[in-house]
């Protein structure tokens, strides 16, 4: 098997050194043995040069090899750099034959960074994400660099392209938003992602036209496990390598409804996601269960992350399931809201800050989030032609009465700067974790004040 080409910069350097990967420490034991074994050697030696010659008649190549031309000192330097040399290229050959069968002939990842994915980030805080569409897959592209203990709790009330004629036709859940976010995971090959997002050309009239790859083999999996979709999204997580893993909010198919403000009611996630002036959503059927994986994640989190994504078309549909805003609201874990950074052309047009949380409170009641994150750049480039403007920061939302039910606010510059109506993934990512130690570190000295 051909082994990747080895690249050594700064970077490489630095993480190797970083601690977490678990490798320096038994390096230092095998060191240490090293040395012990090193001491043995130079006593024997000196034992040896004190009772035996080796300058007589027909010994001249012992005499070279055991260096008695030169000084004691020199000695030791040339003997000590011979060691070091062997000890690291050894070393990094063994590492290098035990991590063989997981590196890919064709890949030019580092070595450490394989190592680093594999122990730093398993070790990082578990995040339970709630949401779906471009929003919840942005926030995954990002958050998977600082652990793989993600959940993505996905919503599958779609009912638009091809997610709708499969759960038409197939009678399933959709599928849309779980392809996204497994994509977003996965560690797999740049072109198995690709492959993943083909549309096959054609409006829908042919048997294949406007179906994505993924959408089919998720249905596919499904079918193979029995009609079980929850298991065969699991499957398509162990297939596909996700870094942490992909959830439907739900097994079961359920339909959006939503009541406009002057009382008309549409049903359907595409048609809400078109309408204005939004008063109220719900789910049929009534008293869906939740997900079982989606639930054990939220329990055992440590953030539980609310969007960023369609304020009633993305997010809701998953808070909207009573078993799962039950486990939302129950657990002990940090929440936090992603508010978009910008309104969307249909149901949050128009809308503030205050607006989108009021929102959210008014559907799943108030007092449960504990952080607000909003973004406080307002120079990114606006794309042409798209009828959305930044979500302005007004606060608090009006629902809310008293200052100690309120959610803390956090803004930090979370915008994509070629782009105003998307998040960056990096930026938000590296937001969210603030928010996490801030908040997580502020619990955890409370509690040792209480105890003391």
């Amino acid at each position: 098997m051909r082994l990747p080409k080895i690249r050594v910069s700064g970077s490489v350097v630095r993480r190797w050194i970083e601690p977490g990967i678990g490798l320096k420490r038994w390096l230092l034991v095998v060191f240490a043995g090293e040395a012990l074994l090193a001491i043995a050697g130079a006593l024997l030696l000196r034992q040896v040069y004190r009772e035996y010659e080796f300058s007589g008649p027909g010994q001249s190549l012992l005499y070279v090899v055991t260096l008695q031309f030169m000084p004691y000192w020199l000695r030791g330097l040339i003997v000590g750099g011979g060691g070091v040399g062997l000890f690291v290229y050894g070393s990094w050959r063994a590492v290098r034959v035990l991590m063989g069968p997981f590196l890919s002939a064709e890949s030019d990842q580092p070595l450490v960074e394989v190592i680093y994915q594999k122990r730093f980030l398993s070790r990082g805080p578990k995040i339970a994400v709630i949401g779906g569409g471009t929003g919840l897959s942005t926030l995954l592209r990002g958050i998977k660099d600082h652990t793989s203990n993600i959940t993505a709790v996905v919503t599958v009330a779609d009912d638009g392209g091809s997610s709708g004629r499969l759960r038409e036709e197939l009678g399933i859940p959709a599928v849309g938003d779980i392809r996204n976010c497994i994509v977003a995971l996965a560690d797999s090959e740049p072109l198995m992602g690709e492959l993943l997002q083909y549309r096959f050309p054609g409006d829908g009239e042919a048997s294949l036209g406007g179906h994505t790859i993924g959408n089919l083999l998720l249905a596919a999996m499904a079918s193979v496990q029995g009609d079980d979709f929850e298991e065969g999204v699991r499957q398509m997580n162990r297939v596909l390598a996700v870094r942490g893993q992909v959830v439907p909010a739900t097994g079961t198919a359920v339909t959006l409804h939503a009541r406009m403000l002057d009382g008309t009611e549409i049903t359907g996630q595409s048609a809400i996601a078109r309408s204005t002036r939004i008063d109220r959503v719900w789910l049929t059927p009534e008293n869906v269960s939740a997900g079982d994986d989606a639930r054990r994640a939220i329990e055992e989190a440590d953030l539980v992350v609310i969007g960023p994504g369609s304020l009633y078309t993305s997010i809701m549909p998953s808070l909207l399931l009573p078993e799962l805003l039950s486990a939302v609201r129950a657990s002990a874990a940090v929440k936090l809201f992603v508010c978009n950074v910008a309104t969307q052309k249909g149901e949050t047009q128009g809308y503030d800050l205050a607006d989108h949380v009021a929102a959210l409170e008014r559907h799943t009641g108030a007092g449960w989030v504990d952080v607000v994150l909003a973004n406080n750049r307002f120079d990114a480039r606006r794309p042409g032609g798209y009828a959305a403007e930044a979500v302005k920061l007004r606060w608090p939302p009006v629902a809310i009465s008293s200052a100690s039910s309120s959610p803390r606010l956090v803004l930090d510059d979370v915008v994509d700067p070629d782009n105003a109506h998307h998040h960056d993934p990096a930026r938000l990512a590296a937001a969210v974790m603030h928010v996490y130690e801030r908040e997580s570190f502020g619990r955890r000295r409370s509690r040792v004040s209480r105890s003391a």
